[in-house]
């Protein structure tokens, strides 16, 4: 099954041989890393670098790439859902830009909100953003959100955890505060990675150069402690900055022997697929596209002159799949030897 929001307001989920038991795309993906979380918790020397390849985004239909999988909704009516993440009795929790935490249990969506959070400011493209469960949530029943709100008269984003107790969350605790907000560009994913830590994407909050700027959190991938404090491994001793030279992140997934992905938006187009290792520097402003500079990272994907607007990501089955905003579409990479690239549900439900 794969999981996806959709502009009309409305949570669907997909299937076919393939996808059958595929991870949540756009959101949470935890059932992914949850698969092989044992096996990579067991792996010496972290996670494997490669040698970055540039493939170029074109379709291609030699691979053996299956029919288009069905549709059926899971949730209606809803008020612009953003990210969402699987408990383990498989209820899904799901944030709503507008501040409202949500759940689907095994009777379907619940009225009421867990939670509405009244500081955030659902202003442009800011909101109530990322959700996060905690791996082991039997003995950490945490649930993370990453949101924006108004300090004093700027934006910023935070992450905040809650202790969830039967359908409530309780025992608020800020993880991590100071992100730079602002209306568009504000990122706002958050995942755990197989390692046990929390990544965070940030935005360049419309400030390109922040993205550079070595004492900003903006344009960023952070990754912490579940508790909020910084990994001692971390590329920069002190900070929570895993990588830098960002855009706008909006997705992350590991893959099968624990490679990093993110999704990025692209400045006029030239949106990207990036294969994020510990202390990279992805390049914006300065590059962008097919354009190189020396310390600088290029994508392993970008979309050239299209537009996708990429979202969220999950990896299943040699595949990764990640959701278009204006693209409209559910996008699927094919990464080996001879890569392939491939569009579903192509207009079918507007923004994924």
């Amino acid at each position: 099954m794969i999981v996806l929001k959709c502009s009309g307001g409305f949570i669907i989920k997909l299937s076919n041989k393939k996808l059958l038991l595929a991870a949540v795309i756009v959101f949470a993906a935890l059932l992914v890393s949850l698969a092989w979380w044992g096996l990579l918790a067991n792996r010496q020397g972290g996670i494997p670098q490669i040698e970055t390849p540039i493939i170029p985004a074109q379709e291609n239909e030699s691979k053996d790439i299956p029919e288009e999988p069905f549709a059926a909704s899971v949730a209606k009516r809803l008020d612009t859902p953003w990210a969402l993440g699987f408990l383990p009795d498989c209820g899904i929790i799901f944030t709503e830009r507008a501040g409202r935490i949500r759940l689907i249990d095994a009777k379907g969506l619940l009225p009421d909100s867990l939670l509405t959070i009244d500081e955030v400011a659902h202003t442009g493209e800011g909101g109530l953003l990322g959700i996060a469960v905690h791996p082991d949530f039997t003995r950490n029943p945490f649930v993370y959100v990453y949101y924006t709100y108004r300090n004093n008269t700027d934006l910023a984003n935070k992450v905040v955890r809650f202790k969830m107790q039967g359908n409530n969350l309780l025992d608020e605790k800020l993880i991590i505060d100071g992100i730079p907000g602002a209306s568009i560009h504000d990122g706002g994913r958050i995942k755990f990675g197989p390692d046990g830590f929390l990544y965070i994407t940030t935005g360049d909050a419309a400030i390109s150069n922040s993205a550079q700027d070595k004492n900003s959190l903006a344009g960023k991938i952070l990754r912490l402690n579940d508790d909020g404090t910084i990994p001692a491994n971390n590329p920069f001793p002190g900070s929570p900055v895993y990588s830098s030279g960002h855009r706008n992140p909006q997705g992350l997934a590991w893959d099968d022997i624990g490679r990093l992905w993110a999704t990025e938006h692209g400045s006029q187009a030239y949106d990207e697929l990036n294969l994020i290792e510990p202390g990279k520097n992805y390049g914006w402003p300065d590059i962008r596209g097919d354009e190189t500079a020396q310390g600088l990272t290029g994508p392993v994907l970008h979309s050239g002159t299209d537009t996708w607007a990429p979202t969220g990501i999950a990896y299943f089955e040699g595949s990764l799949f990640f959701a278009g905003l204006r693209g409209q579409s559910l996008f699927e990479v094919i990464v080996d030897e001879k890569p392939a690239f491939r569009r579903h549900l192509d207009r079918n439900f507007g923004r994924l």
